[in-house]
C-alpha cells in the first residue's frame, strides 16, 4: 500500500529539473495500488517519488547513466555519508580557494571518468541545479558563481540526504538499470505499477537528449497496452500555454490536478507556477480526488 501522508519528505541529494518533491503526497493520495508487485519507474530523474513511496520491490531505470550510477553507488556503499563528506569538504575547499576554474576542472574530470561523486559535486555547484548534457553526452552546465558553495552546513545537509536515501534502500529489493524506457515498461507484469515521469513535452529536455512528439505518443501507447497499472505526471498548463499533448495522447483517462511552483530551471519561463496533471489508469485511482496539502520542503539553492 502507498503511504497516505509523508510528513518528512526525503529530498534527494542530486538536483534535476521537474523534481516532484512537493507532489509526493498528492501522488500517493490519489493512486491506489496494493504493493504486491513491483513499483516500476522508467524515468527515475531525481528519484524523489521512489525514495518517499519506498516500495518493497522496484525496477528503476533512466536513460541517463549518471543518475543510475549515482544511486547504484549509494546502494553499494561506495557513496555513503563519510565518503561524501570527505569528498565535498576537500573539493569544496579547493573550489573556494581557486574559484570557478576548479569547477571546470572537476567538470572535465567527470566527463572523462564519470565518477558519481564528481556528479554529486557538479549537481550542487552548477548553475541553478540544472542537469544538462551535450549531444556527445558531456555535462555542460556552467558554474553557479558561488566559490564558497560547500560551506559546512551545506555539506551536512547533502550528507544527511544521502543517509536518508541509503536508509530508504536498506533491505529492499530495488534494481537500478540504465536503459531505454521501452525496455523497462516491457518488463512490467500484472500486479506491477508504473510511475511515469517523462521529460515534459514542450519544455527543456537537455538532461537526457531529445524528447520528440513521436516518442511521447509512443510512450502513451506502451502504457495503455501494459498489463500493469500506471500513473503519469505531466504538466498541464502554465501562464504561457496549455499542453495539448495530454488530450491528444492520454485523453479518456482519469486526471487529477495540482498547483505548484518549479524552482529549478535554466531560464525564468521554466521557473513559475504550474498546473500539474496526474493521469491514472482505470482501477488505480481513489474514488474522489484528494487535494493533499503541499508539504513545506527545504529545497536549498
Amino acid at each position: 500500500m502507498l503511504p497516505k501522508h509523508i510528513e518528512n519528505v526525503i529530498v534527494p541529494p542530486i538536483k534535476c529539473q521537474g523534481i516532484k518533491t512537493k507532489l509526493v503526497n498528492f501522488i500517493a493520495n490519489n493512486v491506489v495500488w496494493d504493493g504486491e508487485g513491483r513499483w516500476i519507474e522508467p524515468f527515475l530523474g531525481s528519484g524523489v517519488v521512489l525514495f518517499n513511496i519506498q516500495p518493497e520491490r522496484a525496477l528503476i531505470s533512466d536513460k541517463n547513466e549518471h543518475i543510475i550510477n549515482f544511486y547504484k553507488g549509494i546502494q553499494s556503499g561506495y557513496i555513503n555519508p563519510i565518503s561524501a563528506r570527505e569528498f565535498l569538504e576537500y573539493h569544496g575547499e579547493r573550489l573556494n580557494s581557486i574559484g570557478e576554474d576548479y569547477y571546470y576542472q572537476m567538470r572535465d574530470e567527470f566527463n572523462e571518468a564519470k565518477d558519481p561523486l564528481h556528479f554529486l559535486f557538479l549537481s550542487r555547484a552548477c548553475f541553478n541545479g540544472v542537469m544538462r548534457f551535450s549531444k556527445k553526452g558531456k555535462f555542460n552546465v556552467p558554474f553557479c558563481k558561488k566559490p564558497d558553495r560547500f560551506r559546512p552546513a551545506y555539506v551536512t545537509k547533502i550528507v544527511n540526504q544521502i543517509d536518508k536515501v541509503s536508509r530508504a534502500m536498506l533491505g529492499r529489493d530495488w534494481v537500478f538499470q540504465a536503459c531505454d524506457w521501452r525496455e523497462t515498461i516491457q518488463q512490467a507484469a500484472e500486479g506491477d505499477f508504473i510511475y511515469i515521469d517523462p521529460p515534459y513535452i514542450g519544455r527543456s529536455t537537455g538532461y537526457i537528449g531529445d524528447w520528440e512528439q513521436d516518442e511521447a505518443n509512443e510512450l502513451a501507447q506502451y502504457a495503455r497496452t501494459s498489463p500493469a497499472g500506471f500513473a503519469l505526471s505531466m504538466w498541464k498548463q502554465n501562464k504561457y500555454r496549455v499542453n495539448t499533448h495530454i488530450e491528444e495522447a492520454w485523453g479518456g483517462l482519469e486526471m487529477r490536478e495540482f498547483n505548484h511552483f518549479y524552482h529549478v530551471g535554466s531560464s525564468e519561463d521554466l521557473r513559475n507556477a504550474m498546473i500539474e496533471a496526474l493521469i491514472i489508469k482505470d482501477g488505480y485511482y481513489t474514488e474522489q480526488p484528494v487535494q493533499a496539502e503541499e508539504v513545506s520542503v527545504d529545497e536549498d539553492d
